[in-house]
Order: structure tokens, then C-alpha cells, then sequence
């Protein structure tokens, strides 16, 4: 049957169907119903486009394989050929699809999230699939507006074709050159492992792997790069063998993390700033994307090296968006996305970008650690996420916004309300996935911060909303 039919229905938990993805907690608000379900709204919305074919991947986590199973049941019901690439990191998905040419890929992974959790993210005609098609997603199911058919499925592997291509753009010094070169990688046990291996085993210097075991329980630490406490073990590491620097990966590795050769953490706008500067010396004048949450330093940076800073709404969908619109060749997140579409693809790619900072490294002037040092220091809290109801986020950040618009404030509302004063600034936002309000501020100075602090407080007050603990 190629036409629409109401035999199938599914209701979806409202809760797993986020801003850039889907995802849940296995068991209570997500199940292998919904992934065939998935299956069958997503094979039918590649058939409606004129296509035929999905790449689908997993990650490690003990829940994936089942998720996977069921949720190419599901396309192959929708009449879709599915090409399985079978447990590997996102990017290498990201990379199958681009180089095999499919409609559409869907990656069965939890992300930085907890071992519980679980979900799906979507590629469709090239592009991110997100905000409304995701909701259409729900939609469609509920209503039954599926198509079917007898679809097939084929394995491949494309891990050797993916490290193979990584390595085609590594610009760093020789086997030859390279032999003080030390690199500590905590692969966090993530589904990065193998590829991992192979990657480290073909690059030149020398490699300490943590934890290459994947293991979807995650024993040693959780895998967010962005929190400092995750990267405890490669900070520990990096000192012990005087590495050149260290990387750590979340749960599918498409973030990245970056300690130095002081085992000093750089965030993900530190990050951004030394990868930009070095593509701005070959491509001068480029635009270089960051999310709304970065440092005014980084912005700073991108403008001092001779490119055009582009502030962008936090989410990688809307990064990858913002990068086709635009052409820009580099652009990244607080949260360790970083997308390269100078060779690369313009996906966010942890194993990718950890190849290009190796070159970038050895091109700097002294170490890693000094150009840290020479990168403006401020203060600055962490990201601040608090409670608040989804009914109610939107309107506090569009009362605060009224608020500074009637004292004539200085603010960006691209995403949320970025207010720049003489000090620093401050940032208030809502959460697109959860019932928070996310927040940051930034100073030159501690007294800066103080009376951003300050300001930030007054202005939630207004609004009836307490503000959270504020440290740097």
C-alpha cells in the first residue's frame, strides 16, 4: 500500500518531542513502540519528498539496539531501504549519509545525557530535521497519516571510509616531525571506541586512550564535556604524561572537550577562538558562527583576526541553518559543537575537529597553555539553568525583555534577552527542551560581575521570579 492509511496510530509522550530531537527516559517517557512509530511517520515523510533510502546508526547504551530494531521495522514498513551502519558515533552516521547519498538518516543515541535516557536524531535531505517537522512528527502519528509498504534493509560499514576521509585533513607535522607529539583521549566509553582506535592508531605522536571500552553504562563518568568534573580523569591524565593537550568526547561524539598541556579546561568558546584564528589566517574576512551563550571574547577574537563574528540562536540545528545561510566555514557552540565546513562537511564532529586542533596546535607560538593565557580572562559564572514552568518561561523572558527595553538597555533578543552593559554582560533565556530558564554572565572584573549579578537579579525580581545562586 503506497497510500496514506489510518490502520497505524501512535501517540507520542509530548515530552520527547524536543526542539532539536527526540529523547526521553527509557521506560518511563520513551519506548520501542514509539521508535517504530518514528519508523513509520519519518519513512513516510522521505516517500512524501520522492525518496526511498535511510542511513540509520546507534550508540552504546544498552537501550539502543532494541530502539534501532524497531525503529527500522518501522521504515522498512513505510516502504523505505535502509542502510545500517550499526554502533559508531554520530558523525560517522552524519558522514554515510553525506557520502552515500541517502534521504534521510536517523541516529538512535541519548547524547551527553544519562545512561537512562535515550532518543533519536534526524537528518532529512541533507539538512537538520527539527523544531515544527518534529512536532509534524507527533501530528502524523496521532492521526495515522503513515504510507506502507515493503521496504529492505542492507548492512554497511563505513568506518573505514569516515576515518579515512578525517585523515585526509590532518594539516599537522609528519610522522617524522611529530615524534614529541602527546595526546591523552578520553573516550568517556563511548560509542566512539573503535573508531577511535583506528583513528589514533594511523595519526603520528603518541596516543594514551581513557577508556576505550564501549560500555553503555558509562562506569568512569558521565559523558558531558562540559562539565568540569568529567574531565577530572584526562586533567589527571594530561599532567601525568606531559601531554601536548587532551580531548574528551560526549556519548556519541559530536562534542567536544579540549584540556591543555597545564590540564587548564578549555570551554567551548576558548575553543572556537583558537580554531577560528587559525582558519581566518588562510581565509581572512570569513564569517565565524557562535551560539548566543559564548564569551564576548570570542566574538572579540574573531573580529581581531580578521573575520565577521555571527551571534546565533543556541541549538545545533539552527548552527548548521545559520552556516547554509550564511557560508560560513567554522562556527561552534558553549556546549563543544563544532562544525568545520572548511573541507568537512559543516556536521558537528568531535573526532573531526580534534584532527584539525591538532594542527592548529602546532602551528600556535609556544604551547597550547600560552595561548590560553593570552586570551582575555574574565569573569564569569557558569551556565545557570533554574526551574520555571513551560507556561511561564517565555513570558518572563518577555517581561525582563519589556522591562530593559523601557530603561533603554543595550540587548540582543536573537535568543532571549543578551544584555551588554559597561561591565560585561548577562544573559536570560528559555530552555527549549525542558522547564528551565538558562542564564550566564559575564565581566572583565569580579566587581563587574557583581553588579551584573545585580541587574540580572533586579530583573527577574520584577517579574516574580527568584534568581538562582550566582557563583563564578
Amino acid at each position: 500500500m503506497n497510500t496514506p492509511t489510518s490502520r497505524f496510530t501512535h501517540q507520542f509522550n509530548p515530552t520527547i518531542l524536543r526542539e532539536y530531537d527526540m529523547r526521553g527516559i527509557v521506560g518511563e517517557t520513551l519506548f520501542p513502540a514509539d521508535a517504530y512509530a518514528l519508523g513509520r511517520v519519518f519513512g513516510t515523510k522521505v516517500r512524501q519528498g520522492g525518496g526511498r533510502c535511510v542511513a540509520v546508526g546507534r550508540d552504546g547504551r544498552l537501550s539502543s539496539k532494541e530502539l534501532e530494531n524497531e525503529l527500522v521495522r518501522g521504515l522498512r514498513d513505510s516502504g523505505i531501504h535502509v542502510r545500517r551502519i550499526g554502533m559508531g558515533p554520530t558523525p560517522m552516521l552524519y558522514f554515510a549519509n553525506a557520502a552515500t547519498g541517502t534521504d534521510g538518516a536517523i541516529m538512535v543515541t541519548g547524547s551527553h545525557n544519562p545512561a537512562s535516557h535515550n532518543g533519536f536524531k534526524m537528518v532529512l535531505g541533507g539538512k537538520p530535521f527539527f523544531g515544527a517537522m518534529i512536532k509534524e512528527l507527533g501530528a502524523a502519528a496521532s492521526q495515522g497519516a503513515v504510507m506502507g509498504g515493503q521496504g529492505s534493509e542492507e548492512r554497511i560499514d563505513p568506518r573505514h571510509d569516515y576515518v579515512t576521509r578525517i585523515l585526509r585533513d590532518y594539516d599537522g607535522p609528519s610522522h617524522e616531525a611529530a615524534k614529541g607529539l602527546k595526546i591523552v583521549w578520553d573516550n568517556g566509553n563511548s560509542c566512539a571506541g573503535e573508531v577511535l582506535g583506528k583513528l589514533v592508531e594511523a595519526l603520528p605522536g603518541e596516543h594514551i586512550v581513557l577508556y576505550p571500552e564501549v560500555d553503555g553504562t558509562f562506569p568512569n563518568h558521565h559523558p558531558d564535556p562540559t562539565v568540569a568534573e568529567n574531565l577530572a580523569d584526562l586533567v589527571a591524565a594530561v599532567r601525568q604524561h606531559k601531554a601536548d593537550f587532551g580531548v574528551a568526547f560526549d556519548g556519541d561524539a559530536d562534542r567536544i572537550g579540549l584540556v591543555d598541556d597545564e590540564g587548564h579546561i578549555l570551554w567551548g568558546d576558548q575553543i572556537l577562538a583558537i580554531l577560528a584564528s587559525d582558519l581566518l589566517r588562510q581565509r581572512p574576512g570569513e564569517t565565524i558562527i557562535a551560539d548566543v551563550k559564548a564569551s564576548q571574547v570570542l566574538f572579540d577574537e574573531v573580529k581581531r583576526a580578521g573575520g565577521r563574528p555571527h551571534m546565533e540562536r543556541t541549538g545545533h540545528s539552527l548552527v548548521k541553518q545559520a552556516m547554509a545561510e550564511t557560508g560560513a566555514p567554522l562556527a561552534g557552540e558553549m556546549s563543544g559543537h563544532i562544525f568545520y565546513a572548511d573541507k568537512w562537511y559543516g556536521f558537528d564532529d568531535a573526532l573531526y575537529a580534534a584532527v584539525r586542533a591538532m594542527g592548529v596546535v602546532s602551528r600556535l607560538q609556544g604551547r597550547l597553555s600560552d595561548t590560553r593565557k593570552r586570551l582575555p580572562a574574565m569573569v564569569s559564572t557558569p551556565e545557570l539553568r533554574f526551574p520555571c514552568d513551560d507556561a511561564r518561561k517565555f513570558a518572563v523572558v518577555k517581561e525582563v525583555a519589556a522591562h530593559l527595553a523601557q530603561e533603554g538597555a543595550d540587548v540582543t533578543t536573537i535568543d532571549g534577552v543578551r544584555v551588554n552593559t559597561a561591565d560585561g554582560w548577562w544573559l536570560l533565556r528559555p530552555s527549549n527542551t525542558q522547564a528551565v530558564l538558562v542564564a550566564r554572565l559575564e565581566a572583565s572584573t569580579a566587581e563587574g560581575l557583581e553588579r551584573l549579578k545585580a541587574d540580572f537579579t533586579r530583573h527577574l525580581g520584577a517579574c516574580g521570579v527568584k534568581a538562582p545562586e550566582v557563583t563564578p
